[in-house]
């Protein structure tokens, strides 16, 4: 037998050859010409608040906290950083220099209007875990038998959704769900749907100003006012002042939308929507759900009654959440609507109100008052009056320059606040008009995140720019018109004189 033998060398083992990454050098983004235009503003004015505070017309600690405050206002305008970055930024740098004691700082973050939202937030978590929202929005919606009668019954839910979500951001993102449900049984009537995808983010925006709870911007008001005058604007005050606005500002604006994008055949057209629509809402309340909405309603119920108990609204906002996260009670653990909490929110005002008291305590405020509003008290007799009106198309329009709703009240509070006595002004009177006008957030989608949720995409079947910018132009002179006919003869009759006595 013959045996042959193969002797065979393997192969040299190939490393493969991977080609050397290349590294880009990093490289510093070329700023626009308007920024590097409002660098230079900014650095012109810098040098003005240093000379001033040379001269003796402000403080230090008044002249770092101007110098802070315009940093922060064209970072909030300019820069892509987080809002919340910027302000605690500016927070922070308030406290290294001075102006701001560690106490005040870390006291912010404690105050009662972030225990407040942190209650809030637990209840609307519970509230949309039982699903009461899409039960209660099924039920009243599939009662609309027209166009008109739908825009007006989706108004009153949001206004409903007012006193119990915290934030416009927290509302839009309840009744998102709402409008799609709404979009895919109306599909074959897009101008409807067009309507309603407008109507949706405008009501949000404008009843907020019904509650104290309707944006962070109220509490920092409220506070910021407390700060100045020693007495802020309670919840049921801001209930009362602000409902009636919020109500007719809503349904004008949902009106307006309507007639801007649908023809009258469109609005004649009947409309059917049944309550399955809304995914599974039909049928009665179920038990968590009928818990919760009690709980709601004793919540509400005590934060309008606090002159009568006592207690103070954060406390009944901890004892509603405790409730509605309690086993066999709520719809939701405690552990899960905490998760639930926009903290970044809440440190957001927590910068935002420590900047507002160091240009309240400081001076910097009164400097800046002078300083801007100064030439309006050489209007004499009719000082008050123009102060007034350019207050409010300050505020209205100054969300075309700062996005956040609460930085606008952080940067423009205090200074109408030192601002109105000097001209007979009530400066809470000031203050709150101030905010309600600032309210109106719907020129540009980037104006307030309500806008931008609803806005055209892959996903969701909503308006281009153009259609906001038409819907826009029609809403803002009928805003400054309400906002002036309730500063001047409604707030009043309601508690709140424009005028000091």
């Amino acid at each position: 037998m013959t045996v042959t033998e193969f002797a065979t060398t393997p192969p040299g083992r190939r490393t493969p050859t991977r080609p050397v990454p290349t590294r880009t050098p990093w490289r510093v983004p070329t700023p626009s010409p308007r920024t590097l235009v409002s660098a230079v503003v900014l650095t012109v004015l810098a040098v003005g608040v240093v000379l001033a505070g040379v001269a003796g017309d402000l403080t230090a600690h008044g002249t770092i906290t101007v110098l802070v405050f315009l940093v922060a206002v064209w970072m909030w305008i300019f820069s892509p950083l987080d809002d919340t970055h910027v302000a605690l930024g500016a927070a922070l740098t308030l406290v290294i220099l001075g102006p701001v004691s560690t106490e005040t700082f870390t006291r912010t973050l404690g105050d009662t209007v972030i225990w407040l939202l942190v209650g809030s937030f637990v209840i609307a978590a519970a509230v949309t875990a039982s699903g009461l929202s899409a039960r209660v929005a099924a039920r009243v919606l599939s009662v609309a038998r027209s166009p008109r009668q739908l825009v007006h019954l989706v108004t009153l839910v949001l206004l409903l959704t007012t006193f119990a979500i915290p934030s416009t951001s927290g509302r839009a993102a309840l009744a998102l769900p709402v409008f799609l449900a709404l979009a895919t049984v109306l599909s074959e009537r897009p101008r409807l749907v067009l309507t309603l995808s407008l109507v949706f983010p405008a009501v949000i925006l404008c009843s907020a100003v019904g509650s104290l709870l309707g944006a962070g911007a109220h509490l920092i008001t409220s506070e910021i006012v407390r700060t100045t005058t020693g007495s802020g604007i309670g919840f049921l005050q801001w209930a009362i002042l602000g409902l009636p606005l919020a109500i007719v500002w809503s349904h004008l604006a949902a009106e307006i939308a309507l007639s801007l994008f649908t023809d009258r055949a469109e609005r004649r057209r009947p409309l059917s929507v049944t309550r399955d629509a809304f995914g599974g809402s039909a049928g009665p309340l179920t038990v968590p759900q009928k818990r919760v909405l009690l709980v709601l309603v004793a919540v509400v119920t005590l934060w309008c009654t606090e002159p009568v108990h006592g207690v103070e609204p954060a406390i009944v906002a901890m004892i509603g959440a405790l409730l509605a996260s309690a086993p066999f009670v709520g719809a939701t653990t405690l552990p899960a609507a905490v998760r639930t909490i926009p903290w970044s929110l809440l440190l957001f005002m927590a910068g935002t109100l420590c900047l507002g008291m160091a240009l309240t305590t400081t001076g910097a405020a009164e400097w800046f008052a002078d300083l801007v509003f100064g030439p309006i008290s050489a209007l004499g007799s009719s000082a008050a009056t123009v102060f007034v009106v350019a207050l409010v198309l300050v505020s209205l329009l100054s969300h075309l320059v700062v996005q956040s709703r609460s930085a606008r009240s952080a940067v423009l509070v205090p200074v109408i606040v030192a601002t109105a006595p000097v001209l007979g002004i009530d400066p809470a009177a000031a203050a709150f008009a101030s905010t309600a006008a600032a309210g109106f957030c719907l020129t540009l989608t980037s104006s307030a995140k309500p806008v931008a949720m609803f806005a055209a995409s892959d996903s969701v079947p909503g308006f281009s720019p153009g259609h906001l910018l038409r819907l826009s132009a029609a809403v803002a002179p009928v805003s400054v018109a309400l906002v002036l006919v309730c500063s001047v003869w409604l707030w009043p009759a309601l508690g709140l004189p424009l005028y000091l006595p």
